[in-house]
């Protein structure tokens, strides 16, 4: 296939354009305006992949990156952080919403133009369920967002069905939970974490600064997140959306104490306002049973594991 992947330069893009090229497919991927791609694919796995800058509050940068003939367009680009969308929700809309809105009008012209028939698989979140009910969530369950990011990525997956059902586009929408893995920044919950308690450990403190680590979360691996896009681009259903989830959910109290124990280093954790998030979102844990009868899909990797390897690749 000829797969393009906006937002190749970020962290499951990463990961996602190093399977395609593995399974030989010929890949595009994206990165913002100015800046590089990925720093942890290797210089020979960038070789490999042909690189577009790409802004998608401007609808001249959509049109460039977009031009040529696909088989399909992973959009993974967005603001992905909850702490910048709360920063600037102005701009999570602009980037999430509007910006899916630009793709996938430009990908539908060019269909009707007859310059193929690509399909959209667009990343979604699975925070666009917002707080739930304590049960695992499914794809029929009501979009009821709680953070300027959830509700920019429901914003987008309107965006994107809308276009599919007036140009017939194709559309599959992805409602990834949690993931983390090597590479992934400290922006993001398990690394912070992580490394927290390893500097901890470093300079012999006894203690460790968190926001709240009584929600819960279906936590899963980048690399099994990945294998779910793939599986949906062979095999998922066009107008569908599907939950990429374990069915597990594992309180962030839980995952400091198995990262006390990869380390090596138990620590009091003392809790910091200021890390905490407002309206935080008690307990996300999903049902991918849809996705398991549609592709066969379900994860292969341990929490361990995956935490093994992270922590690996913060040390190198």
């Amino acid at each position: 296939m000829k797969v393009l992947v906006t937002g190749a330069d970020g962290f499951a893009g990463a990961w996602l354009v190093r399977a395609l090229v593995a399974a030989k497919h010929q890949v595009v991927g994206t990165h913002r305006l100015g800046g590089s791609p990925s720093r942890i694919l290797a210089a020979a796995e960038c070789a490999a992949i042909t690189w577009r800058p790409l802004e998608l509050a401007s609808s001249e940068s959509v049109e460039a990156a977009v031009t040529g003939g696909w088989d399909a367009v992973v959009h993974l680009a967005a603001v992905s952080s909850g702490v910048e969308a709360r920063r600037d929700p102005g701009l999570a809309w602009e980037v999430n919403a509007a910006g899916t809105a630009r793709l996938a009008e430009s990908l539908a012209r060019r269909r009707v133009a007859g310059e193929g028939d690509p399909l959209l698989l667009l990343v979604s979140t699975a925070e666009v369920y917002g707080m739930g009910q304590g049960q695992p969530h499914v794809e029929a369950d009501p979009l009821e967002p709680c953070s300027p990011y959830a509700a920019s990525k429901v914003g987008a997956e309107i965006a994107a069905r809308e276009t599919g059902q007036r140009t017939g586009l194709r559309v599959i929408v992805a409602r990834p939970f949690p993931h983390t893995g090597p590479g992934q920044d400290h922006r993001f919950v398990v690394p912070a974490l992580a490394g927290r308690i390893r500097m901890a450990k470093r300079i012999g403190a006894p203690a460790i600064k968190t926001g709240s680590l009584e929600p819960v979360r279906d936590f899963l691996d980048v690399r099994d997140i990945t294998t779910a896009y793939l599986a949906l681009l062979e095999q998922g259903v066009s107008g569908e959306a599907y939950n990429i989830a374990s069915g597990i959910g594992i309180a962030l109290r839980s995952m400091v104490e198995r990262l006390e124990a990869l380390l090596g280093w138990p620590v009091i954790t003392e809790h910091e306002p200021g890390l905490a998030r407002r309206a935080d979102i008690l307990h996300l844990v999903g049902d991918a049973g849809k996705l398991r009868a549609t592709t066969g899909w379900s994860p292969r990797i341990s929490l361990d594991q995956t935490l093994q390897d992270l922590l690996d690749a913060q040390t190198d």
